[in-house]
């Protein structure tokens, strides 16, 4: 398991299309893989459950993967946030 705490850089934080791109690019991996914020703990590929945590620009989450992809998972998870489109 691999747990990483990122910022997300994206300019409007994580509102409904950031988070449906997010939850795509997690379930490109069979790891399983989660996202804690502010004491709640969810899965990264549900779309309900990331919506929940009403996450914005310049906040940091931590994220963890475990499974036989979760380095890539990790990767692309934090290429993705760092992303100031």
């Amino acid at each position: 398991m691999i747990t990483k705490n990122m910022k997300i850089e994206i300019r409007t934080g994580l509102e409904a299309r950031p988070i449906a791109v997010f939850v795509q690019k997690a379930s490109q991996f069979d790891s399983a893989i989660y996202v804690e914020y502010d004491n709640k703990r969810v899965n990264a590929k549900s779309i309900m459950g990331m919506m929940t945590l009403g996450l914005p620009a310049g906040e940091e989450i931590k994220v963890s993967a475990d499974g036989n992809d979760e380095q890539d998972a990790i990767d692309e998870i934090e290429k993705f946030l760092e992303n100031e489109e």
